[in-house]
């Protein structure tokens, strides 16, 4: 298990040196598609705006050049994969399966570890990019280029405690997006 955390952080540290020119397209990417309807003039008035926007399951979410649609929610898992390989939760797995599209215009990796969920009170998970490989046959959530056009399905992982009910997601098409919500309430 230390090694695929290991590994992660060590592929999400190249990812950042890589897309360091990248996040300004992806900023205004993000931006650009969002801010037809407003007549503000002001980005930063308008990126603010359109922040609250809040999808919900079911419901396409744009960040930059991928559009996330959820398809399910499901918490209270205490392992992944099978009885030979596995990971045990610490508390319990929230497994939501997700629809990525790539709606630009080059190939843009998506990456799990870049996903985020929160509690009622504001507190904030990350991804179990470990328990993702296990919970995805075809590791789709883990560092995978996506094409112009195409479009993956996978299960992004939080391993969150016992007591605690996620509420929203924010999803990222890359670790320096801003991020679009969707309620899993």
């Amino acid at each position: 298990m230390r090694k695929t955390t290991t590994l992660a952080l060590i592929a999400t540290g190249l990812i950042a040196l890589g897309c360091g020119s990248g996040a300004t397209d992806t900023a205004s990417d993000s931006s650009g598609g969002d801010m037809a309807s407003s007549s503000t003039g002001d980005e930063g008035g308008a990126k603010a705006e359109d922040k609250p926007k809040t999808a919900k399951i079911g419901q396409p979410a744009r960040d930059g050049k991928f559009e996330f649609t959820i398809k399910s929610s499901k918490c209270g898992v205490s392992k992944v994969g099978s009885d030979m390989l596995g990971q045990k939760a610490q508390g319990q797995f929230c497994l939501v399966t997700v629809n990525v599209k790539n709606i630009g215009k080059e190939a843009q990796m998506f990456d799990g570890s870049s996903q985020k969920a929160y509690a009622a009170d504001g507190t904030e998970y990350s991804a179990d990019t470990g328990a993702a490989i296990y919970a995805n046959k075809n590791a789709e959530t883990f560092l995978n280029d996506i094409n112009p056009g195409n479009q993956v399905n996978g299960v992004v992982v939080f391993d969150i405690p016992k007591n605690v009910k996620l509420t929203k997601l924010e999803l990222h098409d890359s670790p320096f997006s801003g991020g679009v919500d969707v309620s899993l309430g």
